[in-house]
């Protein structure tokens, strides 16, 4: 016969005590979260001292939950030590995160939470701090003070059931939007504004800053949004776009633009120009290629919205033209309803469903991340290659497949140019677009064999530095060495072909004591974004691209041109080029690039480069501001309303 725990104490007693231990087990869960986030008790007291009421609610929140929890399993002290455990797995994925990347936890990262064992596959080693095993003793030690002292908290039967019924409630009512707004104005915590998530764990913790995204109010209708509504703002963007025509930016076919390209877009892994690194002596220019190539080409910044992670992302706002800004709080832009994706027509869909173009992409790793096997063929794409994939196309090939831990960039290349020629062969033109990895973290010193084909120097950096700087320019210069092999092969084809390369961000980069090759150099005081300016960021937030064609005619005239650009810009900067007849919804983002070429949650940077730390406190016309309202109210008619004019934005420009 099971045996039955015996209660200790009157009723009375035993509830005020397993309230008062729930409390207690919370406020230990959020200090020591905290703990293992900022590797400092003395922050924790600092942090209070500024702001108390943000640890009492992060505890609450947490005893809110080990009180259902317990009351559930009818156990106290196992209830502590679930909580406890998910605490600090929190605080220690934020921990990897925040080294891998420099970036904290956010609640669109759990969209790759399926993920966890390939992202933590391309970040290299990672081991938990000590102050993790710290905090996990301490728990420990609180978890097991419950087990002691368990016959005070128990109770059974009606009155344990009533009391989890009551618990979920109150509970569930703290992350539910009214409930989330009355504890916030108790403990005066802001659940009505957005923040990056820099700013929003700097100042709220990591477990509060995730609830706040949590109980944040989705994306807000336009005032006054109707089916009248909108058909009165798809006639300002035809008057708008109509003013426009007969003009290369307006994507109408010109005499010039006659002639259909074949499109290669590469995203190289981390590169920029690190040449423009202060206190940094090369031998010898690890750039050569692509320094040469902007003579001939479009060139210029790169404003990338991201630094050290963020590749699927990027990819996402680059062909289908949306950032998470255009989401609620903690929506992962790669796992969107699939239906999302076929809503608006994508930067590929403009050539495919024109005809004559074929869409495919070619992939250096496997297919495991950021759902891609999903949304590229939602946006258009016939054929995806991963690394698997791509090895047995069967091209002739001599030495090695790999360099460092990943697919050679030239490798890629070369089958970038196999389905290059099989696509031409087949009657139709290209829209490639090629994502490389071996410049991809983690940048060990041994990463390439210790091999550096470039003597570099510093007056700042020691010699165990210099080692991890020396994998990062290695990187750089086979990436450089690659793009010059592809548009080498290319000068050499009949076939008129633009290529489009550029770096989806700068690499993370971190020394030996923990800090970043850029604080170490001086180009931002620490590592936490919080503490930089936004012209630290607007600068570390960027690479470099250029344009490139094998014809200098399909560049209109504008070879050796400097041009800022970015992730939303490249695309619509790309059509004006090609003169493809283009919807209005590519249309519309073209003239917002004019205006904006980054508007996410960290910043927001005009079409001169001018950065802000918000749209709203941008210096803009009202034409500007205008441009943004409309792209907004497509946006958010297609994804989130009723799609009263979607339709008419996958059509093309209405000439008159």
């Amino acid at each position: 016969m099971k045996r039955r725990r015996q209660a200790l104490g009157p009723l009375w007693l035993r509830l005020v005590m397993f309230l008062g231990g729930s409390l207690c087990m919370g406020m230990a869960v959020a200090v020591a979260v905290q703990w293992v986030v900022t590797g400092s008790v003395g922050d924790i007291r600092e942090w209070f001292e500024k702001w108390p009421t943000y640890l009492l609610l992060t505890g609450v929140l947490c005893g809110a939950v080990v009180f259902t929890l317990g009351a559930l399993l009818g156990r106290l002290w196992l209830s502590a030590v679930l909580v406890g455990a998910v605490g600090l797995v929190l605080a220690l994925v934020d921990y990897f995160k925040t080294t891998i990347n420099g970036t904290p936890l956010e609640l669109a990262d759990f969209g790759l939470a399926t993920q966890l064992g390939d992202v933590a596959g391309v970040a290299g080693t990672l081991r938990p701090p000590e102050d993790f095993w710290r905090a996990l003793i301490a728990l420990a030690i609180c978890a097991g003070l419950l087990f002691l002292v368990r016959r005070l908290t128990v109770f059974s039967g009606r009155v344990r059931f009533l009391t989890f019924s009551i618990s979920l409630a109150l509970t569930a009512g703290l992350f539910y939007a009214p409930g989330a707004q009355a504890v916030g104005e108790v403990f005066q915590v802001d659940v009505n504004t957005r923040l990056d998530a820099a700013n929003s764990h700097d100042t709220y913790g990591l477990i509060l800053s995730l609830w706040r995204a949590s109980c944040l109010q989705a994306k807000e209708s336009p005032e006054g949004y109707s089916e009248a509504y909108m058909q009165e703002v798809l006639a300002r963007i035809d008057e708008l776009l109509t003013e426009d025509s007969g003009s290369t930016d307006s994507g109408t076919p010109t005499e010039e633009t006659a002639v259909r390209p074949n499109v290669i877009m590469v995203l190289s892994e981390s590169f920029y120009d690190l040449t423009e690194l202060p206190d940094l002596q090369f031998e010898r220019d690890p750039l050569e290629n692509f320094h040469a190539l902007e003579s001939e080409s479009i060139s210029g910044t790169f404003h990338s919205h991201y630094l050290g992670y963020g590749t699927g992302y990027l990819e996402m706002s680059m062909l289908y033209g949306i950032t998470g800004l255009d989401f609620g709080p903690g929506t992962n832009i790669c796992f969107l309803e699939d239906d999302a994706y076929d809503k608006l027509d994508s930067l590929a869909e403009q050539y495919t469903k024109g005809g004559g173009y074929t869409a495919e992409m070619l992939h250096g790793y496997d297919n495991s991340l950021y759902n891609r096997t999903v949304t590229y063929p939602l946006m258009g794409f016939s054929q995806l290659l991963f690394s698997a994939d791509i090895q047995e196309l069967g091209f002739p090939w001599e030495g090695s497949l790999y360099g460092g831990y990943y697919m050679k960039d030239s490798y890629l290349f070369q089958g970038l140019l196999n389905q290059l020629e099989a696509i031409n062969d087949s009657g139709d033109r290209a829209f490639l677009y090629a994502i490389t990895m071996e410049n991809h973290q983690p940048f060990n010193p041994d990463k390439f064999d210790y091999a550096c084909q470039i003597d570099i120097t510093s007056d700042t950096l020691g010699e165990e530095d210099m080692a991890i700087v020396r994998v990062m320019l290695e990187g750089i210069t086979r990436a450089d060495q690659a793009l010059g092999e592809l548009t080498n092969a290319l000068r050499d084809s009949p076939e008129p072909t633009i290529v489009v390369y550029f770096g989806d961000h700068r690499p993370n980069l971190f020394m030996t004591d923990g800090e970043t090759v850029y604080t170490k150099l001086g180009l931002c005081p620490s590592n936490d974004t919080v503490d930089w300016t936004l012209e630290e960021v607007n600068d570390l937030y960027s690479t470099d691209y250029l344009i490139w064609a094998n014809d200098a005619a399909l560049l209109q005239g504008q070879a050796g041109t400097r041009r800022d650009s970015s992730i939303t810009a490249i695309g619509p900067q790309l059509l004006a080029l090609t003169g493809q007849p283009i919807s209005r919804y590519w249309a519309l983002l073209e003239k917002v690039s004019q205006v904006c070429l980054t508007n996410i949650d960290r910043y927001f940077v005009d079409g001169q480069g001018v950065p802000s730390a918000s749209a709203e406190e941008a210096d803009l016309s009202d034409e500007a501001r205008e441009l943004l309202r409309l792209r907004e109210d497509v946006i958010y008619d297609a994804l989130y309303g009723r799609q009263y004019i979607t339709d008419a934005m996958n059509e093309p420009v209405q000439q008159p």
